[in-house]
């Protein structure tokens, strides 16, 4: 039995819009780190100056608040529920699916109510606009709760960059992995100032979405640290930055198509920003493109300013123009 074939007219593949990926490039990739290291320094001093001015918006899982249980005769009507919030003026409302009939709300107070009385007044308000809606259960958050979460998020932080550490040193080299390292430090601080500046309310999901950037961020990094391993291999005496400038060059298209499809899977939820998920996704969304652009513009100049050790292997040089044949 054959393989099967791809559907072509003429030259074109059955997919015209792969022709849009560019196969191959020649960028010079080193000779933009100058300036590309001048932006870093700029936004992680820009991020640095707005969570020290403003923090970040901390939702209800942080810094304490409400959360109400509630059943409803029909499919929960979500967005009456968040209408309502909205008029009553309940600061940082969330309001999440359980079920088909159900749904959980958590905020943090109600403009003009006491913080004992808030929940009655809620409850009160919600039932007469939604008939047939109960509530079923009512918890307070506690600052206690709050700064166990944050400590938790904090080590959870530290444990996969120390691991992250590990794991590069032992695979490839130590600048490596001291490169993969200060980039995913850059993709963090990045991140909580992008929170920070665009008021994203940062809860539990928030968290989750920074590990998720670590695990994309450290996917880019292997992957590129992996065939510039290679290429240092086959190529002895190439000047390493041309050795970096072929590697990029080579994974330029994958790099491209792999972010792509992320972004697109999140589009959904990052285009609506009343999504009980946008929070999740606008930080995966902003997380992938910083990833992406670190792995090329802040772990590869450390492992250039630092040098590599090369293989006994021999192999021939080469040049760019000899690449482009």
């Amino acid at each position: 039995m054959s393989a099967p074939q791809i559907v072509s007219a003429g030259r074109k593949s059955f997919w015209p819009f792969i022709h849009f990926v560019p196969r191959q490039t020649h960028f010079n990739f080193v000779g933009l780190a100058p300036y590309a290291a001048i932006l870093s320094i700029l936004l992680v001093i820009g991020s640095g100056v707005s969570i020290g001015l403003q923090q970040v918006n901390f939702g209800v899982d942080f810094v304490g608040g409400t959360k109400l249980d509630v059943t409803t005769t029909a499919t929960a009507q979500l967005g009456q529920i968040r209408s309502q919030l909205a008029a009553m003026g309940a600061s940082d409302a969330e309001v999440q699916s359980v079920g088909a009939n159900g749904a959980a709300i958590q905020f943090r107070s109600v403009n003009g109510q006491a913080a004992d009385a808030a929940p009655a007044f809620v409850q009160a308000r919600l039932q007469s606009a939604i008939p047939g809606l109960k509530v079923t259960g009512i918890s307070e958050v506690g600052a206690k709760v709050s700064g166990e979460l944050i400590w938790n998020g904090i080590e959870a932080l530290g444990v996969a960059l120390g691991l992250t550490l590990l794991y590069i040193w032992f695979r490839f080299q130590l600048q490596f992995g001291l490169g993969a390292i200060l980039a995913l430090a850059h993709d963090i601080i990045l991140t909580i100032g992008f929170l920070s500046v665009t008021r994203i309310e940062v809860s539990t999901q928030s968290i989750a979405a920074i590990l998720t950037v670590i695990g994309y961020s450290m996917n880019e990094k292997v992957i590129s640290f992996d065939r510039l391993r290679e290429n240092l291999r086959k190529y002895k005496t190439t000047p390493l930055a041309e050795v970096i400038n072929l590697s990029e060059n080579e994974r330029l298209s994958r790099t491209i198509i792999t972010g792509t499809t992320a972004l697109l899977a999140l589009s959904g939820s990052v285009l609506n920003p009343a999504s009980a998920l946008f929070s999740l996704t606008a930080t995966m969304a902003f997380g992938i493109l910083v990833g992406t652009y670190s792995s090329i513009y802040v772990a590869l100049p450390v492992i250039l300013l630092w040098g590599v050790k090369r293989d006994d292997d021999e192999a021939g040089a080469i040049s760019f123009q000899t690449a482009r044949r």
